[in-house]
């Protein structure tokens, strides 16, 4: 049976307008044993001046190493979401994360196919697809990185969808980074959808959705950025918990919502139910 712990993704700062920095330390305040970073290329004005999250993948990674090492917690994966669809951006900005995660000391990363080119037939997007992830198994084989697709666009926006971007590329890097949200807002039971990728589950973003985000969007988008407090909106953290209890590796709950204050109530009631 699998161990489950709490991490924190980073989005929960972003409206506080911070950095990196000020958001592990509140992570761990919060008492998070985890964080995802958010990563990038190149630079940015914002990061750059502290006023947001994100981590450029220009940086040294041991200093995403050093921070965490300093609040005491532990990084479980890097958001580091990259259009699968597009190689021509998606090769190289994966095979940089993967390398990245290797030295900073972040077991998983995390993306999805991204938005499709207006002019691509679905099989040519599966075949650029394959070719991506090809290329980043490549990398995160010989490193010990896993891969995690995430559901969150067009074609993994349902459990079928899901399962033929995983089985493009047979990899032991590749696995399932689950968003409990995502799909639930995409109009999918999520609890079901779980027990179908349990066995290839190596990360979960705990992202609950609220009673009026329900009503305006399910079933008419494939995802959303955050979520509402976990525990306060639809999902039904006993039974996700019972479920990855039942994985065969430790999973981290990622918790992915929009607010410090939401992040609080997100891991009292989580840890109330573990």
């Amino acid at each position: 049976m699998g161990k489950i712990f709490i991490g924190a993704n980073m989005e929960f700062v972003r409206h506080d307008d911070k950095s990196f920095e000020w958001g592990v330390e509140k992570a761990a305040e919060l008492g998070y044993e985890f964080v995802e970073p958010m990563v990038h290329w190149g630079r940015e004005l914002l990061s750059e001046a502290g006023y947001f999250h994100s981590v450029s993948m220009l940086d040294d990674p041991y200093r995403v190493r050093r921070i965490c090492e300093k609040a005491g917690v532990k990084l479980s994966a890097l958001s580091a979401h990259t259009p699968l669809c597009k190689p021509e951006i998606g090769v190289e900005y994966l095979k940089q994360a993967v390398r990245y995660a290797a030295e900073c000391g972040a077991p998983v990363v995390n993306t999805d196919e991204g938005r499709k080119q207006p002019w691509t037939t679905e099989d040519e997007d599966f075949m650029l697809m394959r070719y991506t992830l090809r290329e980043a198994a490549a990398a995160a084989e010989p490193r010990g990185i896993l891969i995690g697709l995430e559901p969150h666009q067009q074609y993994s926006k349902t459990p079928d969808g899901l399962d033929r971007i995983y089985a493009l590329v047979d990899s032991p890097a590749i696995g399932i980074n689950f968003d409990t949200g995502n799909s639930y807002i995409a109009g999918q039971d999520p609890i079901d959808w779980l027990r179908r990728v349990k066995d290839r589950l190596i990360h979960l973003h705990a992202k609950d959705i609220s009673i009026t985000q329900s009503k305006a969007e399910r079933g008419k988008v494939s995802g959303t950025p955050v979520g509402c407090a976990c525990g306060e909106g639809v999902v039904d953290w006993a039974k996700v918990i019972e479920i990855c209890r039942g994985a065969s590796r430790d999973i981290v709950f990622s918790v992915e919502c929009g607010t410090v204050d939401q992040a609080a109530r997100s891991i009292e009631h989580l840890r109330s139910l573990l």
